[in-house]
């Protein structure tokens, strides 16, 4: 666990990097998955919410990368507890997301395929290891 302590900020940053690379991934996943035509057939008030979302959720992760990214430091050895809040607020965040990947999706999506298993367990183990990092900043004494 001295490891861990030692190198919290770096894993952070880590973090922050993934978190960074969400958001600027997040616009081109209807693309890179060929979701083009599935939007399109979308009503158009599912079709907007769907883009607005998208929007807020790249934001999102946009911004708890870039505050990670300028406070790793201090968010690693926090002088106040609203870093520990913040920190067990994003570590929330991804695990709840965490937790989704398997309650959520339809294993139909995934099974059998092997780009896509791949993907399912590339997503939960980087949303896991996203909310131990920030949990462990949260809790750490």
């Amino acid at each position: 666990m001295n490891i861990i302590n030692d190198h919290l900020d770096v894993l952070l940053r880590l973090a922050a990097g993934g978190q960074i690379f969400i958001a600027f991934l997040g616009p081109m996943i209807p693309r890179l998955l060929n979701w083009r035509e599935p939007i399109q057939r979308m009503p158009l008030l599912v079709r907007e919410v769907f883009w607005i979302h998208t929007f807020f959720i790249g934001l999102t992760c946009g911004i708890f990368g870039l505050i990670t990214w300028v406070f790793a430091a201090d968010l690693a050895h926090p002088a106040h507890d609203m870093m520990r809040w913040f920190c067990f607020a994003i570590g929330l965040f991804w695990g709840i997301r965490c937790a989704m990947q398997w309650t959520h999706y339809s294993a139909s999506h995934w099974r059998g395929l092997f780009d896509k298993t791949v993907a399912h367990w590339a997503l939960f183990l980087g949303y896991g290891a996203f909310a131990t990092t920030y949990f462990i900043a949260a809790f750490r004494k």
